[in-house]
């Protein structure tokens, strides 16, 4: 479902990773791991199309992709519920009832997004990727914020749901969330020091 073939993408002009080339099957995921600064911010905001690749491909059906950042990306005036209607609407999908059980919502449904605790927010926000209905999540730090309950949760759905159905991810994440995932270190794809480039391109 996801290939990538050949990729260079760079940070400020400058390359950070170089000739990074993998493919995930439906109903899989992937674990990118690397050091502070390795590029999987980089990588994963590249995937999702959100910034041009300096060359390469990736391929994954169209308009099938996500991408959700350490940001929560919730609304504070309006309610849980009223949020994640607001991304249904946006995506024409319905809003099940099981979505706000799933993702311990369902007692803080009529809550305002600005009254959660950080980690209320968090599940909130990873609430919408259950919600939009895409087939390719890229999630860079998902957890950040999240007690060890959370993160089961969130990995339950992810493997149980998201991939169940044939779904894809690709995760940056420092911790291990107890998926049955191959892992995809960074290191070896660092671009070198003296990496042409400029700084004079925005990070978008």
């Amino acid at each position: 479902m996801l290939t990538v073939e050949n990729l260079t993408c760079a940070r400020g002009g400058v390359p950070v990773l170089t000739e990074v080339s993998f493919a995930v099957e439906a109903g899989r995921a992937l674990i990118l791991r690397g050091p502070n600064g390795i590029g999987k911010t980089t990588l994963l905001r590249t995937l999702a199309g959100l910034q041009p690749a300096t060359d390469g491909t990736v391929r994954f059906p169209e308009d099938e992709g996500a991408y959700a950042s350490h940001a929560d990306g919730i609304k504070t005036a309006l309610t849980v519920t009223e949020n994640l209607k607001f991304w249904a609407d946006v995506h024409a999908a319905d809003l099940p009832d099981e979505i706000l059980k799933t993702f311990d919502l369902a007692d803080l449904r009529d809550r305002l997004g600005g009254t959660l605790s950080a980690g209320q927010k968090r599940r909130l926000g990873l609430a919408r990727l259950g919600v939009i209905g895409r087939k390719v999540l890229f999630l860079d730090e998902p957890t950040v914020s999240l007690d060890a309950f959370s993160v089961r949760m969130f990995a339950d759905w992810l493997q149980n749901t998201h991939l169940a159905a044939g779904g894809v991810a690709v995760i940056a994440t420092h911790i291990d969330m107890g998926l049955d995932a191959p892992e995809l270190d960074l290191t070896p794809f660092k671009a070198a020091d003296d990496a042409g480039g400029g700084s004079d391109e925005a990070f978008l």
